[in-house]
């Protein structure tokens, strides 16, 4: 059965409100075949994204950069899995008070550099989020897990 792995780190009631629509979203009635993982970054192991089928990443912006914690996911995974992960997809939503796009860009270079494909636009959002926003998080996750149906 396809795997999806849900990386996040959620501190504050924003990037928590978010990952509880992508949970909703991937975990669609709709949606079959595809065991839902969620991690958290601090707690992910470079065994769990090689089991993995494709990946949905959530962090704050914290200061314009990526939280500390998908940081250190990113270093704990990144040579492991290098080689044996190209080619899957993945979605990132993110939460920022003042700007993500220091996060964005570095997020799209380390995923780059590992060969993942973009399944889906990323969902970006500051301040406190809309229904919209909470919208886009539903259908970023329902998008990344309906792509890996067998």
């Amino acid at each position: 059965m396809p795997r999806l792995l849900i990386v996040h780190h959620t501190p504050s009631p924003h990037t928590q409100e978010m990952f509880e629509a992508v949970v909703s979203g991937a975990s669609d009635p709709e949606i079959e075949g595809v065991e839902l993982i969620r991690r958290a970054a601090l707690a992910t192991t470079a065994s769990e994204v090689l089991e993995a089928d494709g990946y949905i990443l959530g962090t704050p912006a914290n200061l314009g950069y990526m939280s500390g914690a998908l940081k250190h996911f990113f270093d704990t995974i990144y040579y492991p899995c290098l080689d044996s992960t190209k080619g899957r997809p993945f979605g990132l939503y993110m939460h920022g008070n003042q700007g993500t796009e220091g996060a964005e860009k570095a997020i799209e270079s380390i995923t780059t550099g590992l060969g993942w494909e973009k399944a889906a636009a990323p969902v970006l959002v500051s301040g406190p989020p809309t229904k919209a926003d909470i919208e886009r998080c539903w259908e970023l996750g329902a998008t990344v897990a309906a792509q890996l149906m067998p």
